[in-house]
């Protein structure tokens, strides 16, 4: 989902100390909330495809938009793939603690 903030002058007069200039509307933030929109509602009555297809557009458009935020987490994405990593090989030892163990309390029992 897109969140297209608003801008607003604070103050008509140009010379109004403190007065910033208003950003460039971005029309691609807003094309791409209104694909969402739709295909929101187009999923809602029941059109898939066209629902898919109006979403798929709508982030492709989003993703043009926010094209540093992008950039960002693609080159945050090898780190977090690191941890998932060391998180699994941890996951993994303990299934071969309990293995062990299993194996160890099954010979004990059997005797």
């Amino acid at each position: 989902m897109v969140i297209v903030p608003l801008s607003k002058p604070l103050n008509d007069s140009p010379a109004a100390p403190g007065a910033r200039e208003c950003e460039p509307l971005s029309w691609a933030g807003f094309a791409a909330g209104g694909s969402l929109v739709a295909a929101g509602m187009l999923l809602l009555c029941g059109e898939r495809r066209a629902g898919m297809v109006a979403a798929a557009s709508g982030t492709a458009l989003a993703l043009l938009d926010q094209q540093e935020t992008l950039h960002t987490w693609w080159n945050a994405l090898p780190g977090y793939i690191d941890q998932v990593q060391g998180v699994l090989s941890q996951v993994q030892d303990a299934v071969n603690e309990v293995t062990v163990k299993r194996e160890a309390l099954r010979r004990a029992l059997a005797r």
